[in-house]
C-alpha cells in the first residue's frame, strides 16, 4: 500500500472509511468489512507509530548530551580558573590580592556552571514536554477513534 507516506490519521481516516464501507447484518450491531483491507491499513498504522518513539528517544539522548556537554564545559571553566589563580600566583602579584581574584572568578565560574546546567535541563525537558504533549493527543485521537468505532452500527 506504500503506507509510510501517510501519516497515522489518514490512516485512521482510512480504515474509518473502510468500516462505513461495511455492510450491516440485520439485527445485530455488526457489520461484514474488507478484513483484509483493515489489517493493512493497521499494520500501516503501527509502521507509523514507531517514529513519534524514535523522536522521544532522540530527545531524551539528545537532553542527555547537553547535560554532558554543559558538564565538560563547566569544568573547562573551573580549570581555566585555576590556571588563571596558578598564573596570577606566579607572577609574584601581592599574594592577597590573587586570592581575592582567585575566589571571584572559582565563585564566577560556578555560577556559570549552574547556569548552564540548568538552562540545558530546562531547554531538554521543554522538547520532551513537546513530544509529550504531542503523544498524548495522539493518544486521545486514537480513543476516540476507537470509541467511534465501537458505536458504529
Amino acid at each position: 500500500m506504500g503506507g509510510l507516506s501517510l501519516n497515522i490519521l489518514s490512516l485512521l481516516d482510512l480504515l474509518e472509511e473502510e468500516l462505513n464501507k461495511g455492510a450491516s447484518i440485520p439485527f445485530g450491531n455488526r457489520i461484514l468489512v474488507n478484513r483484509d483491507r483493515c489489517l493493512e491499513i493497521i499494520n500501516d498504522i503501527r509502521l507509523n507509530l514507531p517514529e513519534e518513539i524514535k523522536q522521544a528517544e532522540w530527545l531524551k539522548m539528545e537532553r542527555q548530551k547537553i547535560l554532558v556537554e554543559a558538564q565538560k564545559e563547566s569544568e573547562t571553566i573551573i580549570k581555566e580558573a585555576e590556571k588563571r589563580i596558578e598564573a596570577l600566583v606566579e607572577e609574584n602579584e601581592i599574594t592577597q590580592r590573587a586570592y581575592q581574584q582567585a575566589r571571584e572568578i572559582i565563585e564566577n565560574s560556578q555560577i556559570n556552571a549552574r547556569e548552564i546546567r540548568l538552562g540545558s535541563r530546562e531547554y531538554a525537558d521543554n522538547l520532551l514536554e513537546q513530544v509529550e504533549n504531542f503523544l498524548i493527543e495522539q493518544i486521545e485521537i486514537l480513543r476516540r477513534n476507537r470509541e467511534e468505532l465501537k458505536n458504529i452500527k
